[in-house]
Protein backbone atom coordinates (compact mmCIF):
# COMPACT_ATOMS: atom_id res chain seq x y z
CA UNK A 1 0.00 0.00 0.00
CA UNK A 2 1.30 3.46 -0.91
CA UNK A 3 1.47 6.36 0.76
CA UNK A 4 -1.47 8.16 1.93
CA UNK A 5 -3.21 4.66 0.52
CA UNK A 6 -4.49 3.58 4.25
CA UNK A 7 -7.07 6.52 3.84
CA UNK A 8 -8.70 5.45 1.45
CA UNK A 9 -11.92 3.30 1.83
CA UNK A 10 -12.07 -0.51 0.65
CA UNK A 11 -15.30 0.56 -1.68
CA UNK A 12 -13.05 3.20 -3.84
CA UNK A 13 -10.28 1.14 -4.06
CA UNK A 14 -11.93 -1.61 -5.60
CA UNK A 15 -13.45 0.80 -8.07
CA UNK A 16 -12.65 -0.31 -11.64
CA UNK A 17 -11.64 2.88 -13.49
CA UNK A 18 -13.60 4.13 -16.36
CA UNK A 19 -11.77 3.00 -19.42
CA UNK A 20 -13.60 5.39 -21.80
CA UNK A 21 -12.25 8.05 -20.18
CA UNK A 22 -9.29 6.62 -19.43
CA UNK A 23 -8.64 6.04 -23.14
CA UNK A 24 -9.98 9.16 -24.33
CA UNK A 25 -7.52 10.83 -22.04
CA UNK A 26 -4.51 8.81 -23.25
CA UNK A 27 -5.69 9.45 -26.79
CA UNK A 28 -5.86 13.70 -25.76
CA UNK A 29 -2.87 13.43 -24.73
CA UNK A 30 -1.26 11.82 -27.16
CA UNK A 31 -2.64 14.75 -29.70
CA UNK A 32 -1.68 16.93 -27.11
CA UNK A 33 1.89 15.96 -28.63
CA UNK A 34 1.11 16.62 -32.05
CA UNK A 35 -0.08 12.72 -33.28
CA UNK A 36 -2.48 12.73 -35.55
CA UNK A 37 -4.57 10.16 -33.26
CA UNK A 38 -8.12 9.71 -34.54
CA UNK A 39 -10.56 8.39 -31.57
CA UNK A 40 -12.91 5.98 -31.79
CA UNK A 41 -13.67 5.78 -28.01
CA UNK A 42 -15.57 8.55 -26.77
CA UNK A 43 -19.50 8.23 -26.10
CA UNK A 44 -20.67 11.58 -27.13
CA UNK A 45 -21.89 13.18 -30.62
CA UNK A 46 -19.72 15.07 -32.50
CA UNK A 47 -21.91 17.92 -33.51
CA UNK A 48 -22.35 21.23 -31.69
CA UNK A 49 -25.77 21.90 -29.41
CA UNK A 50 -28.27 23.21 -31.63
CA UNK A 51 -28.02 27.06 -31.51
CA UNK A 52 -31.79 27.70 -30.12
CA UNK A 53 -30.75 25.59 -27.08
CA UNK A 54 -27.42 27.55 -26.38
CA UNK A 55 -29.59 31.02 -26.80
CA UNK A 56 -31.91 29.93 -24.31
CA UNK A 57 -29.39 29.32 -21.93
CA UNK A 58 -28.03 33.14 -22.77
CA UNK A 59 -30.98 34.40 -22.11
CA UNK A 60 -31.61 32.52 -18.66
CA UNK A 61 -27.92 33.60 -17.58
CA UNK A 62 -29.15 37.34 -18.72
CA UNK A 63 -31.75 36.56 -16.84
CA UNK A 64 -30.12 36.25 -13.55
CA UNK A 65 -31.56 32.57 -13.57
CA UNK A 66 -28.04 31.75 -12.04
CA UNK A 67 -29.58 30.96 -8.16
CA UNK A 68 -30.57 27.49 -6.28
CA UNK A 69 -33.05 25.59 -7.99
CA UNK A 70 -35.55 22.98 -6.23
CA UNK A 71 -33.50 19.82 -5.49
CA UNK A 72 -35.62 17.74 -8.43
CA UNK A 73 -35.51 20.28 -10.78
CA UNK A 74 -37.63 23.65 -11.55
CA UNK A 75 -41.27 23.06 -12.00
CA UNK A 76 -41.05 24.45 -16.00
CA UNK A 77 -38.68 21.59 -16.70
CA UNK A 78 -40.29 18.45 -14.85
CA UNK A 79 -43.19 19.30 -16.41
CA UNK A 80 -41.89 19.31 -19.53
CA UNK A 81 -40.65 15.97 -19.14
CA UNK A 82 -43.54 14.80 -18.13
CA UNK A 83 -45.40 16.23 -21.25
CA UNK A 84 -42.46 14.59 -23.30
CA UNK A 85 -43.62 11.12 -22.05
CA UNK A 86 -47.62 11.67 -22.65
CA UNK A 87 -47.26 13.21 -26.05
CA UNK A 88 -43.79 10.91 -27.23
CA UNK A 89 -45.44 7.45 -25.32
CA UNK A 90 -48.87 7.88 -24.22
CA UNK A 91 -47.39 7.32 -20.82
CA UNK A 92 -49.08 9.55 -17.79
CA UNK A 93 -45.92 11.19 -15.69
CA UNK A 94 -47.38 13.48 -12.51
CA UNK A 95 -44.10 16.23 -12.76
CA UNK A 96 -43.53 14.69 -8.45
CA UNK A 97 -42.90 11.42 -10.38
CA UNK A 98 -39.69 13.43 -12.40
CA UNK A 99 -35.93 14.39 -10.69
CA UNK A 100 -33.73 16.15 -12.65
CA UNK A 101 -30.12 15.11 -12.33
CA UNK A 102 -26.33 15.70 -13.31
CA UNK A 103 -27.07 13.93 -16.46
CA UNK A 104 -28.08 10.39 -16.69
CA UNK A 105 -24.76 8.91 -14.60
CA UNK A 106 -26.24 10.66 -11.54
CA UNK A 107 -29.59 9.43 -11.80
CA UNK A 108 -28.68 6.08 -12.23
CA UNK A 109 -26.40 6.53 -9.32
CA UNK A 110 -29.17 7.86 -6.99
CA UNK A 111 -31.30 4.84 -8.07
CA UNK A 112 -28.90 2.16 -6.90
CA UNK A 113 -28.41 4.34 -3.36
CA UNK A 114 -32.21 4.75 -2.77
CA UNK A 115 -33.41 1.27 -4.14
CA UNK A 116 -30.50 -1.01 -2.96
CA UNK A 117 -29.45 -3.04 0.79
CA UNK A 118 -26.34 -4.71 1.07
CA UNK A 119 -26.55 -7.72 -0.69
CA UNK A 120 -29.58 -6.88 -3.12
CA UNK A 121 -28.90 -8.30 -6.43
CA UNK A 122 -29.14 -6.48 -9.72
CA UNK A 123 -29.45 -8.70 -13.21
CA UNK A 124 -28.45 -6.89 -16.33
CA UNK A 125 -26.66 -8.00 -19.38
CA UNK A 126 -23.21 -8.38 -20.65
CA UNK A 127 -22.05 -6.50 -22.93
CA UNK A 128 -22.64 -3.34 -20.04
CA UNK A 129 -21.64 -0.16 -19.94
CA UNK A 130 -18.87 0.21 -18.00
CA UNK A 131 -20.59 2.10 -14.78
CA UNK A 132 -23.09 -0.11 -14.28
CA UNK A 133 -21.41 -2.92 -12.28
CA UNK A 134 -19.26 -0.41 -10.31
CA UNK A 135 -22.63 1.98 -9.38
CA UNK A 136 -24.36 -1.25 -8.11
CA UNK A 137 -20.84 -1.86 -5.93
CA UNK A 138 -21.00 1.65 -4.47
CA UNK A 139 -24.36 1.11 -2.99
CA UNK A 140 -23.71 -2.23 -1.57
CA UNK A 141 -25.76 -4.64 -3.87
CA UNK A 142 -24.62 -7.33 -5.93
CA UNK A 143 -24.11 -6.76 -10.18
CA UNK A 144 -25.16 -10.00 -11.80
CA UNK A 145 -24.39 -10.18 -15.99
CA UNK A 146 -26.39 -12.49 -17.91
CA UNK A 147 -24.48 -13.09 -21.33
CA UNK A 148 -25.36 -12.18 -24.91
CA UNK A 149 -23.14 -12.64 -27.76
CA UNK A 150 -22.78 -11.16 -31.48
CA UNK A 151 -24.38 -14.77 -33.02
CA UNK A 152 -28.01 -12.96 -31.43
CA UNK A 153 -27.18 -9.51 -31.83
CA UNK A 154 -26.76 -9.12 -28.53
CA UNK A 155 -30.07 -9.40 -27.56
CA UNK A 156 -31.26 -11.29 -23.59
CA UNK A 157 -32.70 -14.86 -23.82
CA UNK A 158 -35.21 -13.78 -21.11
CA UNK A 159 -34.67 -18.00 -20.47
CA UNK A 160 -30.94 -17.29 -19.06
CA UNK A 161 -32.25 -14.01 -17.31
CA UNK A 162 -34.63 -16.66 -15.27
CA UNK A 163 -31.96 -19.01 -14.22
CA UNK A 164 -30.15 -15.51 -12.99
CA UNK A 165 -33.16 -14.39 -10.81
CA UNK A 166 -32.61 -15.40 -6.98
CA UNK A 167 -34.31 -14.69 -3.67
CA UNK A 168 -31.87 -11.96 -3.58
CA UNK A 169 -32.90 -10.01 -6.88
CA UNK A 170 -33.83 -6.55 -6.18
CA UNK A 171 -34.42 -5.60 -10.04
CA UNK A 172 -33.79 -6.00 -13.83
CA UNK A 173 -31.72 -3.01 -15.32
CA UNK A 174 -32.35 -2.93 -19.38
CA UNK A 175 -29.92 -0.75 -21.98
CA UNK A 176 -31.86 -0.66 -25.11
CA UNK A 177 -30.90 1.80 -27.20
CA UNK A 178 -27.49 -0.27 -25.94
CA UNK A 179 -24.19 0.93 -24.82
CA UNK A 180 -21.73 -0.48 -26.00
CA UNK A 181 -23.15 -2.70 -28.93
CA UNK A 182 -25.92 -0.95 -30.22
CA UNK A 183 -28.40 -3.74 -29.79
CA UNK A 184 -32.46 -2.56 -29.83
CA UNK A 185 -34.34 -5.21 -27.88
CA UNK A 186 -37.69 -6.27 -29.31
CA UNK A 187 -40.47 -5.65 -28.07
CA UNK A 188 -41.65 -9.03 -27.44
CA UNK A 189 -38.81 -9.35 -25.18
CA UNK A 190 -39.01 -6.60 -23.32
CA UNK A 191 -42.57 -8.27 -22.57
CA UNK A 192 -40.96 -11.49 -21.57
CA UNK A 193 -38.49 -9.57 -19.05
CA UNK A 194 -41.31 -7.38 -17.78
CA UNK A 195 -43.25 -10.62 -17.01
CA UNK A 196 -40.72 -12.06 -15.26
CA UNK A 197 -40.45 -9.18 -12.87
CA UNK A 198 -44.26 -9.24 -12.24
CA UNK A 199 -43.64 -13.14 -11.31
CA UNK A 200 -40.76 -12.34 -8.91
CA UNK A 201 -41.97 -8.69 -7.61
CA UNK A 202 -38.69 -6.94 -8.77
CA UNK A 203 -38.24 -3.23 -9.99
CA UNK A 204 -37.81 -2.81 -13.46
CA UNK A 205 -34.98 0.06 -14.36
CA UNK A 206 -34.87 1.02 -18.33
CA UNK A 207 -32.30 3.62 -19.13
CA UNK A 208 -33.34 4.86 -22.39
CA UNK A 209 -30.40 7.58 -23.19
CA UNK A 210 -29.81 6.63 -27.05
CA UNK A 211 -33.85 6.45 -27.28
CA UNK A 212 -34.15 9.07 -30.24
CA UNK A 213 -31.12 7.26 -31.89
CA UNK A 214 -32.72 4.26 -33.30
CA UNK A 215 -32.12 3.05 -37.32
CA UNK A 216 -33.59 -0.43 -37.77
CA UNK A 217 -36.77 -1.46 -35.56
CA UNK A 218 -38.55 0.80 -32.74
CA UNK A 219 -37.61 2.35 -29.58
CA UNK A 220 -39.75 0.98 -26.85
CA UNK A 221 -40.17 2.81 -23.32
CA UNK A 222 -40.67 0.15 -21.32
CA UNK A 223 -43.87 1.51 -19.21
CA UNK A 224 -46.21 1.64 -22.65
CA UNK A 225 -46.07 -2.17 -22.54
CA UNK A 226 -49.36 -3.36 -22.07
CA UNK A 227 -48.82 -5.20 -18.71
CA UNK A 228 -50.72 -4.24 -15.73
CA UNK A 229 -48.52 -3.56 -13.01
CA UNK A 230 -45.49 -2.61 -15.25
CA UNK A 231 -45.37 1.15 -15.12
CA UNK A 232 -46.26 1.09 -11.64
CA UNK A 233 -42.22 -0.67 -10.67
CA UNK A 234 -40.35 0.84 -13.38
CA UNK A 235 -37.97 3.73 -13.45
CA UNK A 236 -36.86 5.35 -16.69
CA UNK A 237 -33.60 7.12 -16.89
CA UNK A 238 -32.97 9.47 -19.87
CA UNK A 239 -31.84 13.13 -20.65
CA UNK A 240 -30.71 15.13 -23.48
CA UNK A 241 -26.56 14.46 -23.19
CA UNK A 242 -27.00 11.99 -26.63
CA UNK A 243 -30.45 12.83 -28.29
CA UNK A 244 -29.86 16.65 -27.91
CA UNK A 245 -26.23 16.81 -28.37
CA UNK A 246 -25.95 18.27 -24.53
CA UNK A 247 -23.06 15.68 -23.08
CA UNK A 248 -21.47 18.84 -21.45
CA UNK A 249 -24.55 20.12 -20.21
CA UNK A 250 -24.72 17.75 -17.65
CA UNK A 251 -28.47 16.91 -17.63
CA UNK A 252 -30.56 14.34 -17.16
CA UNK A 253 -33.74 13.25 -15.24
CA UNK A 254 -35.36 9.86 -14.24
CA UNK A 255 -39.20 9.35 -13.98
CA UNK A 256 -40.98 6.16 -11.99
CA UNK A 257 -42.93 5.53 -8.85
CA UNK A 258 -43.11 8.89 -6.55
CA UNK A 259 -41.48 6.94 -3.19
CA UNK A 260 -38.64 5.94 -5.19
CA UNK A 261 -38.46 9.82 -7.22
CA UNK A 262 -38.70 11.19 -3.94
CA UNK A 263 -36.10 9.49 -2.11
CA UNK A 264 -33.84 9.86 -5.08
CA UNK A 265 -34.44 13.74 -4.75
CA UNK A 266 -33.17 13.29 -0.87
CA UNK A 267 -30.86 11.65 -1.34
CA UNK A 268 -29.73 14.08 -4.10
CA UNK A 269 -30.44 17.15 -1.54
CA UNK A 270 -27.50 15.92 0.45
CA UNK A 271 -25.07 15.18 -2.23
CA UNK A 272 -25.58 17.80 -5.09
CA UNK A 273 -28.54 19.45 -4.33
CA UNK A 274 -29.68 20.93 -8.25
CA UNK A 275 -28.57 20.21 -11.51
CA UNK A 276 -27.48 23.36 -12.66
CA UNK A 277 -29.81 26.11 -13.18
CA UNK A 278 -28.66 27.25 -16.53
CA UNK A 279 -28.34 23.26 -17.93
CA UNK A 280 -32.24 22.99 -16.62
CA UNK A 281 -33.37 25.95 -18.58
CA UNK A 282 -31.31 24.99 -22.25
CA UNK A 283 -33.12 21.27 -21.07
CA UNK A 284 -36.02 23.45 -21.29
CA UNK A 285 -35.77 24.89 -24.60
CA UNK A 286 -34.35 21.16 -25.92
CA UNK A 287 -37.48 19.40 -24.93
CA UNK A 288 -39.91 22.71 -25.85
CA UNK A 289 -38.76 23.75 -29.62
CA UNK A 290 -38.60 22.27 -32.79
CA UNK A 291 -35.19 21.38 -34.01
CA UNK A 292 -34.89 19.90 -37.17
CA UNK A 293 -30.96 19.71 -36.24
CA UNK A 294 -32.08 16.63 -34.72
CA UNK A 295 -33.12 14.42 -37.62
CA UNK A 296 -29.89 15.19 -39.57
CA UNK A 297 -27.81 14.34 -36.73
CA UNK A 298 -29.16 11.25 -36.53
CA UNK A 299 -29.36 10.76 -40.38
CA UNK A 300 -25.73 11.65 -40.15
CA UNK A 301 -25.24 8.74 -37.69
CA UNK A 302 -27.06 6.05 -40.07
CA UNK A 303 -24.41 6.94 -42.65
CA UNK A 304 -21.59 6.75 -40.52
CA UNK A 305 -22.84 3.36 -39.33
CA UNK A 306 -23.07 1.84 -42.78
CA UNK A 307 -19.81 3.00 -43.49
CA UNK A 308 -17.85 1.56 -40.43
CA UNK A 309 -19.75 -1.63 -40.41
CA UNK A 310 -19.03 -1.95 -44.02
CA UNK A 311 -15.67 -0.87 -43.44
CA UNK A 312 -14.95 -3.26 -40.33
CA UNK A 313 -16.45 -6.64 -41.79
CA UNK A 314 -14.22 -6.54 -44.67
CA UNK A 315 -11.13 -7.05 -42.31
CA UNK A 316 -10.01 -10.82 -42.16
CA UNK A 317 -10.43 -11.67 -38.31
CA UNK A 318 -13.13 -9.17 -37.24
CA UNK A 319 -16.59 -10.42 -36.67
CA UNK A 320 -19.20 -7.39 -36.56
CA UNK A 321 -23.32 -6.74 -36.06
CA UNK A 322 -24.79 -3.97 -37.71
CA UNK A 323 -26.26 -2.54 -34.49
CA UNK A 324 -29.86 -0.88 -34.42
CA UNK A 325 -28.86 2.15 -32.56
CA UNK A 326 -27.11 4.57 -30.48
CA UNK A 327 -23.56 5.24 -32.11
CA UNK A 328 -21.39 2.43 -31.25
CA UNK A 329 -19.99 -0.83 -33.43
CA UNK A 330 -19.34 -3.78 -30.92
CA UNK A 331 -16.54 -5.99 -32.87
CA UNK A 332 -15.20 -9.25 -31.89
CA UNK A 333 -11.47 -9.97 -32.40
CA UNK A 334 -11.10 -13.42 -31.33
CA UNK A 335 -10.73 -14.63 -34.85
CA UNK A 336 -7.47 -13.09 -35.26
CA UNK A 337 -4.53 -14.94 -35.42
CA UNK A 338 -2.60 -14.93 -32.26
CA UNK A 339 -5.35 -13.06 -30.39
CA UNK A 340 -4.48 -12.71 -26.63
CA UNK A 341 -6.55 -10.28 -25.15
CA UNK A 342 -8.40 -6.85 -26.09
CA UNK A 343 -6.59 -4.77 -23.43
CA UNK A 344 -3.38 -5.60 -25.01
CA UNK A 345 -4.90 -5.37 -28.87
CA UNK A 346 -6.50 -2.02 -28.38
CA UNK A 347 -3.13 -0.02 -26.18
CA UNK A 348 -1.15 -1.62 -29.20
CA UNK A 349 -3.65 -0.43 -31.70
CA UNK A 350 -3.32 2.93 -30.23
CA UNK A 351 0.24 3.35 -29.94
CA UNK A 352 1.36 1.83 -33.26
CA UNK A 353 -1.75 2.91 -35.42
CA UNK A 354 -2.61 6.37 -33.13
CA UNK A 355 -6.19 5.06 -33.25
CA UNK A 356 -8.38 5.05 -29.77
CA UNK A 357 -10.95 2.64 -29.00
CA UNK A 358 -12.04 0.71 -25.92
CA UNK A 359 -11.28 -2.77 -25.11
CA UNK A 360 -14.69 -4.86 -24.19
CA UNK A 361 -13.11 -5.68 -20.99
CA UNK A 362 -14.92 -2.71 -19.70
CA UNK A 363 -17.99 -3.44 -20.79
CA UNK A 364 -17.71 -6.94 -18.99
CA UNK A 365 -16.90 -8.51 -22.54
CA UNK A 366 -13.39 -9.74 -23.14
CA UNK A 367 -12.04 -10.34 -26.61
CA UNK A 368 -13.97 -7.66 -28.12
CA UNK A 369 -13.63 -3.57 -28.55
CA UNK A 370 -15.86 -0.65 -29.07
CA UNK A 371 -15.82 1.68 -31.35
CA UNK A 372 -17.75 5.17 -31.82
CA UNK A 373 -18.82 6.52 -34.85
CA UNK A 374 -20.00 9.84 -33.37
CA UNK A 375 -16.92 11.55 -35.90
CA UNK A 376 -16.69 12.60 -39.05
CA UNK A 377 -16.46 10.29 -42.32
CA UNK A 378 -13.35 10.98 -43.27
CA UNK A 379 -11.73 10.14 -39.49
CA UNK A 380 -14.01 6.75 -39.52
CA UNK A 381 -12.49 5.52 -43.31
CA UNK A 382 -9.04 6.64 -42.58
CA UNK A 383 -9.15 5.37 -39.21
CA UNK A 384 -10.73 1.61 -40.14
CA UNK A 385 -7.82 1.78 -43.14
CA UNK A 386 -5.04 2.19 -39.93
CA UNK A 387 -7.06 -1.00 -38.27
CA UNK A 388 -6.89 -2.99 -41.32
CA UNK A 389 -3.26 -2.56 -42.00
CA UNK A 390 -2.50 -2.80 -38.21
CA UNK A 391 -4.60 -6.45 -38.64
CA UNK A 392 -2.78 -7.56 -41.86
CA UNK A 393 0.83 -6.33 -39.93
CA UNK A 394 -0.66 -9.21 -37.28
CA UNK A 395 -1.63 -11.49 -39.45
CA UNK A 396 1.55 -11.58 -41.03
CA UNK A 397 4.01 -11.65 -37.65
Amino acid sequence: MTEHEQWISGRVRGLMPSATLRINTLAKEYKAQGKPVLSFATGEPDFPTPLPIVEAAIKALQAGKTKYTPTPGIPELRAAIARRYQEKYGVLYDPDAVVVTIGGKQALYNLFQTILNPGDEVVFFSPYWVSYAEQIKLAGGVPVAVQTDLTTGFIPDPGLVASAITAQTKAILINSPNNPTGAVYPREVLQSLAELALKHDLLLISDEIYEDLVYTGVHTCLPTLALSGVKERTVVVSGVSKSFSMTGWRLGWAVGPEAIIKGMSDLQSHATSNAASVSQYAALAALTQDLPELANMAMTFQERREVMYDLLRAIPGLQVALPQGAFYLFVDLRGLPGFQNSETFCRDLLVEALVATVPGEAFGAPGHMRLSYATSRADIEEGCRRIAAFVEKIRGE
